[in-house]
């Protein structure tokens, strides 16, 4: 059984396209639920980490590097690093991980 992949592109295509049009023809007034603003406000940092993660303790040769790297990258970020100094710390942890296996 071959399968179209013209169907599958043309459905993805409606769905990228109604995902994107729908909230501007459907919603025309300010959001005033608070619950809803702050939602929407937090969906692309969720989104960001959910994509991120995984892919952070996967990228290194041992998965302990990488969580390593995810835990010392949160902790600079917490205390104020920017996004820079964050991946240099997060690449040095790897680095000097590999070196210790």
């Amino acid at each position: 059984m071959t399968h179209n992949p013209y169907i599958y592109i043309t459905l993805m295509a409606l769905v990228t396209l109604a995902i994107r049009i729908l909230p501007l023809t459907l919603i025309r007034k300010q959001i005033k639920s608070q619950f809803l603003q702050s939602f929407l406000y937090y969906v692309p940092y969720v989104t960001l980490s959910v994509m991120t993660f995984p892919a952070i303790i996967d990228a290194a040769h041992s998965p302990i590097a990488g969580t390593l790297a995810l835990i010392v990258g949160i902790a600079a970020a917490w205390f104020g690093a920017g996004l820079l100094q964050v991946s240099i710390a997060c690449c040095v942890v790897v680095f000097l991980f590999s070196f210790l296996l």
